[in-house]
């Protein structure tokens, strides 16, 4: 069970993790919360209607992590379109962004604070590591929340495809991206277990 997860009798999930794995988990989750930022309804001082009746932006987010999370919903595979159709993408996907992108950033905080408090909730770990049990749908969340982390980290790194992950991989132990890759890298591998978990 170390360093990946198990399914559970019945449904959900297990990993082992250690005091420093739980740390940097925790710790890029709350720099995710943070880079998502606060919702409508924070920002109007818990007015639950403001939540209720909140337009999202119509622009994309210049952040690359931000624009990396919640990407255009149009945009033509093929290519550079012409500028007409060039346009009208970006019409609709402002459009789409206004009346969808609270709600992805909700889930998106939600999935995060969700990991942070099943985290908190474990106790010291022991020689072979604190045991983490989640539930079939904790481990949705956590299946989210770690995508999420690792297009964050993926977006830092500049990493398009895998290609750019694989060279990335054989940085030499001194250039400053290698904490960054080996993270990628680690959470992409829970994040591989975690799904095979959820398989039928």
């Amino acid at each position: 069970m170390p360093g990946h997860f198990e399914p559970l009798p019945g449904g959900g999930a297990a990993v082992a993790l250690d005091d420093v794995e739980i740390s940097i988990i925790r710790s890029l989750a709350v720099q995710l919360m943070e880079i998502i930022g606060p919702g409508p309804a924070e920002e109007a001082g818990g007015d639950p209607l403001a939540e209720l009746f909140a337009e999202g932006p119509s622009e994309p987010p210049s952040d690359p992590v931000l624009r990396r999370l919640f990407p255009d919903a149009y945009v033509d595979p093929e290519g550079a379109p012409q500028a007409q159709e060039a346009e009208e993408q970006r019409e609709h996907s402002a459009e789409f962004r206004r009346y969808t992108e609270n709600d992805l950033r909700a889930g998106k905080r939600d999935n995060a604070l969700a990991v942070i408090r099943s985290l908190d909730g474990l106790g010291p770990a022991g020689e072979g590591g604190a045991v983490l049990k989640l539930s079939p749908e904790e481990s949705r969340r956590w299946l989210g929340a770690l995508n999420d982390l690792r297009l964050a980290i993926g977006a830092r790194l500049e990493i398009t495809d895998e290609d750019d992950s694989d060279l990335l991989f054989h940085l030499p132990d001194e250039d400053p991206r290698k904490p960054m890759v080996m993270a990628y890298l680690w959470l992409g591998g829970l994040q591989e277990t975690l799904v095979s978990t959820l398989l039928p």
